[in-house]
């Protein structure tokens, strides 16, 4: 990945694209909710499933952004069912 083009004012969309392009390329299928306004909220923003490792729960959010009330809701229930929940940023690709 461009790692330092990454964290330039990159919008949510932007590294949601990213992210979903990389994750294609390595053998994982993802699911994101297109309109969200009828769903629940804070549900997370990507799923992602890959035959050999299994499921991964991931928010989205820019390098400032922050988790919504039911967003943190959302990840502890999932994290108290799997240990693959994250919140992933930007800067988070440098240490990929």
């Amino acid at each position: 990945m461009r790692h330092n083009a990454l964290r330039v004012q990159m919008l949510e969309a932007e590294w949601q694209s990213e992210v979903i392009r990389v994750a294609t390329q390595y053998g994982w299928t993802t699911y994101h909710t297109h309109d969200s306004r009828r769903s629940t909220s804070g549900f997370p923003d990507l799923v992602m499933v890959h035959p050999k490792h299994g499921i991964v729960y991931a928010e989205l959010k820019t390098d400032t952004g922050k988790t919504s009330v039911s967003q943190e809701a959302w990840l502890a229930l999932l994290k108290a069912h799997t240990e693959h929940v994250y919140v992933w940023r930007p800067r988070d690709a440098e240490a990929a």
